[in-house]
């Protein structure tokens, strides 16, 4: 983690920090989501599905505040917001 807790390095690479106002519960869901989002890409790579399927995973990482709008220039209000946009999983209907 960085000085100011914005971003983790892993093997010399930075990235951004999930958000750490994230309830508990809703954070483990998005990283499930995030998850099988990212198993629904190697599932469907070289098809016309496949950018749906990233359409997934980058929801999931903004929702988690990895992407968008870093997480520490946003009010709370937004942040929440943020967090709570539904991010449906592979597969449900609201593809």
């Amino acid at each position: 983690m960085t000085d100011d807790g914005h971003h983790v390095v892993i093997d010399g690479r930075k990235w951004r920090a999930t958000d750490p106002l994230i309830p508990d519960e809703r954070r483990s869901e998005l990283q499930r989501v995030l998850m099988a989002w990212r198993r629904d890409v190697r599932r469907t790579r070289g098809t016309d599905e496949e950018s749906t399927s990233r359409a997934g995973v980058q929801a999931a990482k903004v929702a988690l505040g990895e992407r968008g709008t870093p997480w520490w220039e946003q009010s709370e209000d937004e942040r929440r917001a943020r967090w709570e946009t539904d991010v449906p999983e592979p597969g449900s209907a609201q593809n």
